[in-house]
């Protein structure tokens, strides 16, 4: 599947990973907010830290001066992690005003995300969360104290729902009602429970008997919108609907309009040397062919662009000059 980012998102997360100043990707040592969220085995896990300057008296007037992430997911999560460092840092806020920042605000930096992604700007705000209850602990904030509730025990504690993602009942019942989630589709793209196995889709005790209980069982019906017989032929064939020619346009058209321009910025560019089924064999030209951070770029720039734009299968195998 491809996906639709505005403007923003793309330049965002091509800034991050080419490494251009201002952008956030990196962690802070001996940072005074430390939190994470998401799970790296199940492909998306984000790292927060965060560095105050401390207030002489008050320790809830500390004010964030640098904000650092560290994310193993897609462009939209390297994006979603890049907005909300920025919202943090130009704000100028405490870490408890930084609480105020929902994902919402996050996708609306973005100009927002695709409703498949929501959970990535979610990852973002709940990685924050975790990030100024460290915070409190280290500098002796009574949170609760403060009509603050954060209960990083929630994750932890309550029955196992969705176990491929290790996400609890009390968790899941509390975004269901702060995100408004009205079906399992809508959990799914908002905190990826049910995304992967399913089990828990209708199991006793699941997502459906969850929302079931939060808003009242409501009327299902079926539809059904037949494949064309040609559609199903051609992705039987390609697995990604397209022939093999069309397949390379798509890759070319995306890498010139996505890549190559921030490649070029730096006196580089990037070669497709061939494309056998989703492998796309290419090399570093220019001052990129030189750069001690290649490697980095294919992965994170060419491989994932193409990822997201063209097909989510597609790697990237980078071929030497001789």
């Amino acid at each position: 599947m491809t996906w639709n980012y505005s403007k923003k998102t793309m330049q965002l997360f091509m800034d991050a990973v080419h490494g251009k100043p201002g952008t956030h990707m990196g962690e802070i040592e001996n940072a005074d907010g430390f939190g994470e969220h998401g799970s790296i085995a199940c492909g998306d896990a984000l790292r927060f830290t965060f560095r105050v300057e401390r207030h002489p008296t008050d320790p809830t007037q500390d004010r964030i001066v640098e904000a650092r992430y560290l994310t193993f997911g897609c462009t939209s999560a390297i994006a979603a992690s890049e907005a909300l460092c920025a919202l943090i840092e130009e704000g100028h806020f405490t870490p408890i005003e930084a609480l105020k920042i929902t994902n919402q605000d996050i996708a609306n930096y973005l100009d927002g995300l695709p409703k498949e992604k929501l959970h990535c700007s979610v990852m973002g705000a709940e990685a924050l969360e975790a990030a100024v209850f460290n915070w409190a602990q280290k500098r002796g904030v009574d949170l609760a104290a403060l009509g603050i509730d954060i209960t990083r025990k929630e994750q932890e504690e309550g029955r196992l729902v969705c176990k491929c993602f290790g996400l609890t009942e009390p968790y899941l019942r509390r975004k269901i009602v702060e995100l408004n989630l009205r079906s399992i589709a809508d959990i799914t793209h908002a905190v990826k429970a049910g995304g992967a196995c399913m089990s828990c889709h209708h199991a006793p005790g699941g997502l459906q008997d969850l929302l079931d209980e939060t808003w009242g069982r409501q009327p299902t019906t079926l539809k059904q919108r037949p494949e064309p017989p040609l559609e199903r032929f051609v992705a039987s064939i390609t697995g990604n609907g397209l022939s093999p020619y069309q397949f390379a346009k798509k890759v070319e058209r995306v890498l010139d309009e996505s890549v190559r321009p921030q490649l070029q910025q730096d006196g580089g560019d990037v070669e497709i040397v061939d494309i056998k089924d989703n492998l796309v064999y290419c090399r570093l030209v220019g001052a990129c062919a030189s750069c001690v951070g290649a490697t980095r770029t294919l992965k994170m720039m060419v491989e994932q662009v193409l990822k997201d734009r063209v097909d989510e299968r597609i790697r990237v195998i980078a071929v030497d000059e001789h």
